[in-house]
């Protein structure tokens, strides 16, 4: 029996996984974490963390299998996008990860803009230029780090650096590349016109790989590390959407997800690279060559619940959803604006806050923990709307991430969606996607759908729209919408007012 292995690296902790050839999960492990944030707006993280979470969950999950480490044939990952990891000639860390959720690099953000012009950002980058992504931070280090940025010989993406750590080759994939402003995605290379344009080298920038694709084995330093056989092929991966794209099944153009992680996104296949003129959406490379994905992108998902619950006293997740069912929908007026550290689509700024508005002497924590999740599903719901406007519409959708695991919350996606929502049966989808495109690197499968077709199960139901519900959230829906057209100004100036402190 051929067993394979995913590694998810998120912004809160790393997932790994081991399932055998039908999918059938056989062990899994995970170690959270948390990135440092030294001040206000700035979210860094020491990528040997991640490493030692990695060496931890393999070790746990080869245990826990049971079975050889001989017989793990393919390990492959899942990465938070976007992320700045800077290595120096010898291959050290130079600097604490630049994440996504960082947003120091806005005068970087400004420079890139007026360097490129206006017609050369939808021409060439194709998305909105947005601080935590790779190209602005890797600026932001040589505006204000100059020593460190002399000293940077490899840049690449945060799941890179466990590839990188397995293998001792620095790699990409064409997925990942495309999500750094950085790359060419018509043509699935390093653009060297945007490289030039900001006088940044493009030798920095190392081979990137399909989806799929082998990249080389464990190394023997990281054998003795994890406990993985030196015989493992060690595959590609991707950006965590394309892995739980392929983790949820979504391998055809015209299917779509909904995602609450730390993070939310929803996300629809194409076989077409999308422009969007409004730049408030990302069209990123997929998980092969002639396949890319249109994404509209929150902030502050799950994170947005994890922050509420920690100002109290800890409650267990299942009380929660217990409470927050009992709380009809529009959460007794309270409306909440999930912008915690900006806001990506529609809106395009890092410099805005969250809002509660509606708190009245009724509102207890239950009303407001519902009011949180609503915010969140509006959020996600403006996201399918600018989707919908590029001609981007899906029947269903397959809702996954820590979201799909709270039955409220996925009933108040269906009635602010007023889209019936299908949900995978494995809870690590990306973990899962990676490590079918562990089988198809090391010959399992013959590619990516087969692995799909012969790992992917969903649920056993699916979760309807409630007409009564839809109708009522439409108009609480324009509410949303409404309060932040009228606090915009003000939040973007409590913000800035905030990180002055």
């Amino acid at each position: 029996m051929a067993y394979l292995m995913g590694i998810d690296l998120g912004t809160s902790s790393l997932k790994t996984i081991i399932i055998d050839e039908v999918g059938n999960v056989k062990a899994q492990s995970a170690r959270p974490y948390q990135f440092s944030s030294p001040c206000g707006g700035y979210a860094e993280h020491d990528p040997e963390e991640w490493w030692q979470a990695c060496c931890a969950t393999v070790r746990d999950c080869l245990a826990a299998c049971g079975a050889p480490a001989s017989e793990v044939k393919g390990v492959s990952f899942s990465g938070q996008m976007h992320g700045a990891v800077l290595l120096d000639k010898d291959y050290r860390v130079i600097r604490p990860a630049i994440l996504h959720c960082d947003a120091r690099s806005g005068v970087q953000v400004e420079k890139l803009k007026a360097a490129l012009g206006e017609d050369k950002v939808r021409e060439l980058v194709m998305n909105p230029v947005y601080t935590g992504f790779l190209l602005p931070s890797l600026m932001w280090v040589r505006d204000n780090e100059p020593e460190n940025y002399e000293r940077v010989r490899y840049a690449f993406l945060p799941k890179d650096y466990l590839k990188f750590k397995l293998t001792g080759e620095v790699s990409s994939d064409y997925s990942d590349a495309s999500a750094t402003l950085a790359f060419d995605i018509r043509r699935n290379c390093w653009s060297e016109e945007i490289l030039k344009t900001v006088d940044v080298p493009l030798e920095i920038f190392p081979r990137c790989y399909g989806t799929d694709e082998a990249t080389g084995t464990v190394s023997p330093e990281a054998a003795r590390e994890t406990g993985l056989s030196v015989s493992t092929i060690v595959v590609a991966g991707g950006g965590d959407q394309v892995m739980q794209g392929i983790g949820n099944g979504i391998t055809k153009a015209g299917q779509a997800s909904s995602n609450i992680g730390t993070s939310g996104q929803v996300s629809f296949q194409s076989d077409v690279p999308i422009l969007n003129p409004a730049l408030s959406t990302n069209t990123f490379c997929g998980y092969k060559k002639g396949r890319w994905f249109t994404m509209g992108a929150i902030m502050n998902a799950g994170l947005s619940l994890k922050w509420f619950n920690s100002l109290f006293e800890t409650a267990d997740y299942n009380l929660i959803n217990e409470q927050v069912a009992k709380v009809k929908p529009g959460s007794g007026g309270v409306v909440f604006l999930p912008y915690l550290n900006g806001e990506r689509t529609p809106h395009v700024n890092p410099n805005l806050s969250g809002m509660f508005m509606g708190v009245n002497l009724n509102t207890g924590r239950p009303e407001m923990t519902r009011a949180v999740m609503e915010g969140v599903a509006f959020a996600l719901n403006q996201c399918i709307e600018v989707c919908g406007e590029l001609g981007l519409r899906a029947e269903t959708m397959v809702a996954s991430g820590g979201g799909a695991r709270s039955g409220p919350w996925l009933q108040i996606q269906a009635d602010v969606f007023g889209i019936p929502l299908k949900v995978a049966d494995t809870e690590e989808q990306a973990g899962l996607g990676s490590a079918i495109a562990a089988g198809v690197g090391a010959g399992i499968y013959r590619d990516i759908e087969e692995g799909c077709q012969a790992v992917v199960r969903y649920k056993d139901f699916i979760v309807t729209p409630n007409a009564e519900s839809h109708k009522a959230y439409e108009e609480y829906y324009q509410l949303y919408k409404d309060t932040y057209g009228a606090s915009r100004d003000v939040l973007q100036r409590v913000t800035l007012m905030g990180r002055r402190q």
